[in-house]
């Protein structure tokens, strides 16, 4: 049974909005602690009304507790799902044909894996909706069978949008999909709510090297809190702070006690989840992101829109949104000693540190914006329902 749990900040809006193309945007589940790709699919549920499309949300697990349910700018529904291959899967397979029909689905935009197999050979199988998957990462998260699944449903999918150049090769060399249905759509920034606001006060000379990402061990903080050790023999006034949600804790217990073996622990510093990640940021020298996988980071977009140097490990679209030498450093993954010279080297050249800051922050504003974004997130819709774009 799919039943309304959040009836949106819009719900009106989209009932008076009816005879707009109605896009379904379906996620594996909806957490307390919000990954990207939720944040992403929020995102394009606020914009879409601007540019003549009415929205709304499925999901197959949802937290109650999770802030999305009340931040959602559209109604979000759920198909509790909780395998895809049982007689239970087979029922849920004709209600969600059913829902399709009810809300006159026109696009189906799928997140995740269940999302991208399940609910995507649903919607070709046994609707008339056009399919579209959300790639976000390089198959991190992927089992044997899910690998095998994605090479089988290459053809069934209308349109790829791919996070990054990566990403996309990913999904032509790795799961065999055709080039000419991958398209590279870069998540956008909306620059206005991004404008840089004064740095909060430190003491005298130091230096806050940041980073953001829930903690999780392919987040690679192990590999910063190592550089870390490097740094602070040559500058002892430099402090480390990692923004982040605990989501594995036995990992979490690794880096507390890697940060006392390490005699850190007036250097780094565990932030937790932080509620303003501009103002977290903004009283940053440094923005370092040190992955051991990444589709496409907005973490690092974010930070250059304030006009940080950026450090990133050369996995997935980094080296995409980081020009080496110019708005920042990309480093090997699983190279602390490689992070560590070149955090040295911005903390020993502020000057340079500033300009490659600022030549970050044009880059953001040419390439990673919101209006780029939803340019060629429209246009595939328009051209996938067979009707001009704008």
């Amino acid at each position: 049974m799919i039943r309304l749990v959040a009836p949106g900040l819009r719900g009106d809006e989209n009932a008076t909005n009816i005879r707009l193309p109605h896009i379904l945007l379906v996620l594996d589940q909806i957490a307390v602690t919000l990954g990207g790709g939720e944040r992403v699919a929020l995102r394009l549920a606020a914009l879409l009304p601007k540019y003549g499309y009415r929205v709304s949300i499925l999901t197959f697990s949802v937290n109650m507790e999770s802030s999305a349910l009340k931040m959602s700018p559209c109604p979000v529904y759920v198909l509790t799902l909780s395998k895809t291959y049982d007689l239970r899967a087979l029922r849920a397979a004709f209600q969600m044909r059913g829902f399709l029909e009810r809300q006159q689905i026109r696009i189906v935009q799928t997140f995740f894996e269940s999302s991208d197999l399940w609910a995507g050979a649903v919607t070709k199988m046994m609707s008339k909706a056009k399919l579209i998957w959300s790639r976000r990462d390089m198959g991190i998260l992927r089992s044997g069978k899910h690998a095998v699944a994605y090479r089988l449903l290459s053809d069934v999918p209308d349109a790829v949008f791919a996070v990054s150049e990566q990403v996309r090769r990913h999904c032509i060399e790795v799961d065999g999909i055709d080039p000419e249905r991958v398209l590279t759509i870069y998540n956008g920034l909306d620059l206005a709510a991004w404008k840089a606001v004064p740095k909060a006060g430190k003491a005298p000379g130091g230096f806050v090297i940041s980073t953001v990402g829930n903690v999780r061990r392919v987040k690679g903080h192990d590999v910063l809190i190592r550089a870390a050790a490097v740094v602070v023999t040559h500058s002892p006034e430099v402090s480390f702070r990692i923004a982040g949600e605990v989501l594995e804790p036995d990992y979490f217990a690794e880096l507390q006690a890697l940060v006392r073996e390490l005699n850190l622990v007036d250097h780094v510093h565990f932030m937790g989840g932080v509620t303003d990640l501009r103002e977290f940021l903004s009283s940053a020298d440094i923005f370092v992101l040190p992955s051991r996988s990444e589709g496409f980071s907005n973490a690092i977009v974010e930070a250059m829109a304030l006009s940080l140097p950026v450090v990133a490990t050369n996995v997935g679209g980094n080296a995409e949104a980081v020009e080496d030498g110019v708005s920042g450093f990309v480093v090997p993954s699983e190279d602390p000693a490689a992070m560590a010279v070149v955090i040295a080297r911005l903390l020993e050249d502020p000057v340079r540190a500033k300009a490659m800051g600022e030549a970050g922050k044009a880059l953001v504003a040419e390439k990673f914006t919101i209006e780029a974004m939803m340019d060629q997130v429209t246009g595939a819709y328009a051209r996938v329902l067979g009707r001009a774009a704008g």
